[in-house]
């Protein structure tokens, strides 16, 4: 079906997806995309309690946006179905253990990385940001160890080493649930 006259193509694009319960989260993870992609969770689980497909590729981004969606994933009554694609990286990592299911394509990479943050202002105040990031942090380990079954020790470990996973070693590792076939 055609876009309709004075819609763009992207407009078109997010309907058409928005009207099959699938919710595109892709690049860094920045607080506007958090935004965008809870609201958009949001609205579909408003509008019944068919499950809801966040379709995930994100190699990198802002914990706090991280927990955005982490905590939107936590209060939506459908059933939250999440599809890795690409590279899965960073705090991001976090959003993919939220989904009720987890699923990756044959060819999607995961980068357990811690992410990168900037402090300004006094002292005072950058240590007080650095502790709140470091507690932030914990709760990522805490929340990715009840999913895994790995210790939260481990999954720090790896994450400040940097760890690479592809789609099986994902699996085996316990942050994804399948991996998705061709048709």
């Amino acid at each position: 079906m055609p876009y309709a006259l004075g819609m763009s193509p992207g407009d078109w694009l997010q309907e058409q997806l928005f009207e099959r319960r699938i919710v595109l989260v892709t690049g860094r993870l920045d607080d506007d995309a958090a935004a965008k992609a809870a609201a958009a969770l949001l609205a579909l689980d408003a509008d019944g309690d068919r499950p809801i497909e966040l379709h995930l590729d994100s190699p990198d981004g802002a914990l706090g946006a991280a927990f955005v969606l982490i905590d939107t994933a936590d209060k939506v009554r459908s059933a939250l179905r999440v599809l890795c694609r690409g590279q899965i990286g960073g705090p991001a990592i976090g959003v993919v253990a939220a989904g009720d299911h987890r699923a990756a394509t044959p060819h999607a990479r995961f980068h357990l990385s811690q992410p990168t943050v900037r402090f300004v202002g006094t002292p005072e105040e950058i240590a007080a940001q650095s502790r709140h990031q470091q507690e932030l942090l914990w709760k990522l380990y805490g929340r990715l160890a009840r999913r895994t079954g790995r210790p939260a020790e481990e999954i720090a470990e790896d994450m400040r080493r940097g760890r690479y996973l592809d789609a099986r070693q994902a699996l085996d590792y316990g942050l994804i649930d399948e991996i998705t076939t061709a048709k």
